[in-house]
């Protein structure tokens, strides 16, 4: 019944979120001046902020199951653990996408080879796709469960580079600032409020069915090694 509510409530949030950015009711968050492209373009900044966030919270996800995986050697915790990494990964993947599409309307270019936000985020989007890599190298469950734990929790160090990477390097980025004037903050922090509300939820209503096709993955897998198959 709860998680009837919860994906629900995560495609009503997605829908209000998609008709506040397109209906005229959320501002331009950036400058006109420094909007070298179509500024409308620059609206995939409501998408793209909430689903970035959402990556790096599925990824800390995978730092917490790992590290109570390694201490209590549960299965459940290598579960949550697999779950979360695959859905930030495809969160990761938007990420880029939806970046690079914000880049060719504000830099002319898909990609800017020298930004450092970009290259963070491609390198964050490797570690993690190296640990699914990693996962399907090793057939012995409890190796397995173990190796991905330490790969976990070392690939973490990624998620704080990547978000700190424009305030750690902020010469090598050109990434545009927010135009945060008083006649549309609120209406530009609404919109954002939602649209972080709709991608977390959606985050993490992923990450539950893909815990509860893991857990049904066990149980048959139980089955067969019980009866030899």
């Amino acid at each position: 019944m709860l998680k009837k509510i919860l994906f629900t409530l995560t495609a009503v949030l997605v829908l209000v979120s998609i008709y506040l950015v397109f209906s005229g009711f959320s501002p331009i968050p950036v400058s006109t001046k420094e909007a070298a492209g179509d500024p409308n373009n620059f609206k995939i900044f409501y998408f793209h902020l909430p689903i970035a966030i959402s990556a790096y919270l599925a990824f800390a996800l995978v730092f917490v199951s790992s590290v109570l995986y390694l201490r209590s050697k549960q299965q459940k915790w290598d579960i949550i653990a697999l779950s979360s990494a695959e859905v930030g990964v495809i969160f990761a993947l938007l990420t880029l996408v939806s970046g690079s599409i914000w880049a060719k309307s504000a830099w002319g270019a898909y990609w800017v080879t020298w930004d450092v936000r970009l290259n963070t985020s491609l390198v964050l989007f490797l570690i993690y796709l190296a640990y699914l890599m990693v996962r399907q190298a090793v057939d012995e469950p409890e190796k397995r469960a173990r190796l991905s734990a330490v790969f976990g929790i070392v690939g973490f160090i990624g998620v704080p580079l990547s978000f700190m990477s424009i305030r750690l390097w902020n010469r090598a980025t050109i990434h545009p600032v927010a135009d945060l004037n008083y006649s549309t903050f609120n209406s530009l922090l609404i919109t954002l409020l939602v649209n972080f509300a709709a991608y977390f939820l959606l985050a993490a209503s992923l990450i539950l069915i893909k815990i509860d096709n893991e857990r049904q993955k066990e149980k048959v897998n139980e089955i067969k090694r019980v009866k030899g198959l």
